[in-house]
Parts: structure tokens; C-alpha cells; sequence
């Protein structure tokens, strides 16, 4: 006999379906949620003692990052560039690689997405774009090159290699927005290169003026990402270098060559990171407008589970957090730094993921650790 009622058996069974990966979806967000729980309350503490109220404080906060259309748009603003500079950090770990170098990709990305835009003139928008995207795309993905190269043929870690490469490319860029490339406009006095054309600036979307199209793109970008990594050849042999260089080797996979373009991809995302930021919102290159962006990349990607789609609202939330900080320092007269305070606090306890574990009385899985030497994170 015909079923009935085919549509309601059909939410049923999605139902049921979604019970059943109800554990599983807890054990993969318990650590982040928990974390950020523990910090607002930390946070808290800490106002009080301050002689603050923390109930005026964090209500300050949520109206500034999300009480109207314009707080909303400055939340999705700076959690813009933190989901590229996240993304690029999680793409490294997948490979077994720690990417502290997305600084530096990113602000190469955005002085060079600079150049382009106001260095060329007399082409239409939907040339100049994208034209001052792939630049600073292509800039991040040579920076990230380096220390992939320098990994494969040399050993050296890409710890200290992107370290190192961080200063090198604040101290570049910043000596040609000071020189070479600054602004000559008269009576200008700011290191920072001139204005780009408006024919390079990122539009905005029709009658949604609270949705910056740059959050779009890096949306975009991170289901790009996750295809990458679970849909194809080269995102599985990512994923099995990083869980097992060694294992890969045996297979027949080209360890050295996946390691490089990790690295260079891993650029890539940082630098159209600072693209985005230079033609969305800055629209020039100006040393310490990017400050901590790249950095920030590391407490997204850990705080989302090195997920592509994770990485989304982690930047979410601290986009959030820093869209509202100024609205909590003039309602609620408390240091914006508070936020720097919280936001260190979810990073330790991310990472120090058994302490949460311990907390919510969680065993952890075998292998589901965070570890710096081999794969970081979740499956998805």
C-alpha cells in the first residue's frame, strides 16, 4: 500500500537522520562553544573587577556589532578579511603545515591589489576588479611559496621561516608606502599609497546594503576551499600528507611538490584576503590598517576546527566582537582591549582543547587532538 503522506515520511526520515548526528555534531562544536562560553565569562570577571558592569558591557557590545543595518555591515566587515586569513591558515593545516606566515601574505596581497587599482586607469570595473584581486591573490601565493620551498628543499621549518618572512614584509611594505609609492597628494604627511580608482573599488550589492560583497566572495571562497580538500585528488593527498608524510611517500604521492603548493594556496588565500580588505573597505594600501589580520587567521581556523565552513562563524564572532568594541567603550566607558583579552582566552583554551574536554566531561576520541607535527583538526 501507497504511503499516504510521502512529504511528512520524508521529514521524518531527515529528522531522524539529523537525531542521529546529533552526538556528532556536538563532539565537533562542543570545544569551540564551551571556549568562548568560559572566555565571556572570564571577560566578565574581569570587568567587575575593573568596577565595570558586564551585563552593560556585552549589551553595549551586541548593539554595536549587530543593533542596526550599519552595525551589521561593520560585523561583517571585519569578519571579511578573518575568514580568508583563517581559511588560509586551516588550508596549511590540512597538510601538517602551521602557517603564523598569513601576515605577511595578506599585506603583500593588499599593497599589491593597491598598485594595481590605482596604477591603472581607463578600464572598466569588471576588468579592474578582478584584475587587483588575482594581483593580490597571485602576491600572496608567491610570499607563501617561499617558506613551502624553503621547507621541501632545505628543512627549515615553516614556523620560524614564515616568522621571519612576516618581518620582512612589514618592513618592505612599509618602506614603499613611505617612499616610493606614497601618496603624493599635498600636505600629506601618512605613510600610505594613493586612493585606488573607483573603477577597482568592490562594488556594493543592489538594495542589500548591509551585505558587503567582499563577505560574499569569502564566503564563496571557503566552500571553494572545502571542495577542494574533500572533493578532489589534490585535497586528498593534502589531507593524507598531513596525516602521514611518511604513508604518502609510500603511496606514490609527491610529498614535496604537495607541500609547496599547500603553501602556495595557503598564500593565495591570505593575499586575495588583503585585496578584498584594500578594494572593499581601505581603498589604499596603509601600513597598520592590516595589523593582527593575518595573525587573527590562527585563533579563526583553530576556534572553527580548521574547517572551511567553521572558519565562517568564527570570524562571525570576532568580527563581531570588534565591530561592537567601540560602541562598549563609549556606552559602557570599558577598554576595547577587553576584547584582545577575550579573544586570547578562547585561543588558549581552543588549543588546549582537553581542559574544555575535562570541563564538559568529554573523553576525547583517539587521534582527535590538535597537534603541530601532523593533521590539525576535523574532518569537515
Amino acid at each position: 500500500m501507497a504511503d499516504p503522506n510521502p512529504s511528512d515520511s520524508r521529514i521524518l526520515r531527515i529528522w531522524d537522520s539529523f537525531k542521529s548526528r546529533i552526538p556528532e555534531i556536538w563532539s565537533s562544536i562542543s570545544v569551540p562553544v564551551v571556549a568562548v562560553i568560559i572566555s565571556l565569562l572570564i571577560g566578565a570577571i574581569i570587568l567587575l573587577i575593573s568596577g565595570s558592569n558586564p551585563l552593560r558591557a556585552y549589551g553595549a557590545l551586541l548593539e554595536g556589532a549587530l543593533g542596526d543595518a550599519g552595525g551589521i555591515r561593520r560585523t561583517l566587515e571585519k569578519a571579511t578579511p578573518l575568514i580568508f586569513s583563517g581559511l588560509a591558515v586551516a588550508f596549511a593545516f590540512k597538510a601538517g603545515l602551521f602557517n603564523i606566515g598569513a601576515q605577511g601574505q595578506l599585506i603583500f596581497g593588499a599593497l599589491v591589489a593597491s598598485i594595481v587599482g590605482f596604477g591603472i586607469s581607463g578600464i572598466p570595473a569588471i576588468i579592474h576588479v578582478p584584475l587587483a584581486l588575482i594581483a593580490g591573490a597571485t602576491a600572496g601565493a608567491l610570499y607563501g611559496a617561499i617558506p613551502g620551498a624553503l621547507r621541501t628543499f632545505t628543512g627549515a621549518h615553516e614556523v620560524i621561516t614564515t616568522i621571519m618572512l612576516n618581518y620582512i614584509a612589514l618592513n618592505i611594505t612599509d618602506y614603499l608606502a613611505n617612499g616610493p609609492l606614497k601618496d603624493p597628494t599635498p600636505g600629506n604627511i601618512v605613510a600610505r599609497t594613493p586612493k585606488i580608482f573607483d573603477s577597482a573599488v568592490i562594488p556594493d550589492l543592489p538594495f542589500i546594503e548591509w551585505l558587503p560583497l567582499g563577505f560574499v566572495v569569502a564566503c564563496l571562497m571557503a566552500s571553494i576551499t572545502w571542495w577542494l580538500l574533500w572533493r578532489t585528488t589534490l585535497g586528498y593527498e593534502i589531507r593524507t600528507v598531513g596525516q602521514n608524510p611518511n604513508a604518502a611517500r609510500y603511496a606514490g604521492m609527491r610529498v614535496a611538490q604537495t607541500v609547496i603548493l599547500t603553501m602556495v594556496i595557503s598564500g593565495l588565500l591570505a593575499g586575495l584576503g588583503g585585496a578584498v580588505e584594500t578594494q572593499g573597505i581601505v581603498y589604499r594600501f596603509q601600513p597598520g590598517f592590516n595589523v593582527n589580520l593575518g595573525f587573527d587567521g590562527i585563533t579563526i581556523a583553530l576556534l572553527g576546527k580548521t574547517s572551511p565552513f567553521g572558519v565562517i562563524p568564527a570570524a562571525l564572532l570576532v568580527g563581531a566582537m570588534r565591530a561592537g568594541a567601540s560602541q562598549m567603550q563609549f556606552r559602557a566607558d570599558v577598554a576595547t582591549e577587553i576584547i584582545d583579552v577575550i579573544q586570547a582566552i578562547i585561543l588558549f583554551l581552543v588549543a588546549a582543547d582537553m581542559i574544555i574536554r575535562w570541563i564538559i566531561r568529554q573523553r576525547a576520541a583517539a587521534g582527535d587532538g590538535i597537534s603541530l607535527s601532523s593533521g590539525w583538526g576535523s574532518n569537515s
